[in-house]
């Protein structure tokens, strides 16, 4: 056998086999790597729109986070403002029911020296008409009305 024959026959089965590789095998290979290049794209794309979205939620989350801080701020000064008022008022409250009952002191006070008066009046007066009448029925000299005087204060 020559030498030109045998390569020309693995020549021609080289070609029928490049020719088959290229009919059936070469295009699910390509149709595989196209369709595996796309989901290699689409998840480098997914990857990027999930860094977009993460900023964004971190950016949200901060802005959150400021806006709980100033609530938070708000209300610890409305609680404050709400304490003073409270304090405020209730200091209010304590100084007029200081004052009602200082007032209500007085008058009673005042009841009871009214009271004690018009007793002292009334002793006085059982005093000065039972002086008199021991005066009237004893004729006395002046020393006897002087010393019955002064017993009679001193009782007092």
């Amino acid at each position: 056998m020559n030498l030109n024959a045998s390569m020309l026959g693995q020549a021609i089965s080289f070609v029928i086999f490049v020719w088959l590789c290229m009919k059936y095998v070469w295009p699910p290979l390509t149709a595989m790597l196209d369709e595996r290049q796309k989901e290699i794209a689409e998840g480098l794309r997914h990857s990027e729109n999930a860094a977009k979205e993460l900023e964004i939620a971190k950016a949200n989350g901060a802005q959150i986070i400021e806006d709980a801080k100033r609530n938070v701020t708000e209300m610890v000064e409305q609680g404050n403002k709400r304490r003073s008022e409270i304090i405020s008022l209730a200091q209010q409250e304590a100084e007029q029911e200081k004052a009602r009952i200082l007032e209500q002191g007085r008058a009673e006070l005042e009841g009871e020296r009214q009271k004690l008066r018009q007793e002292l009046q009334a002793k006085m007066a059982d005093a000065v008409i039972e002086s008199a009448q021991k005066l009237i029925s004893k004729n006395l000299d002046s020393e006897a009305n002087r010393a019955l005087v002064d017993q009679l204060i001193s009782e007092i």
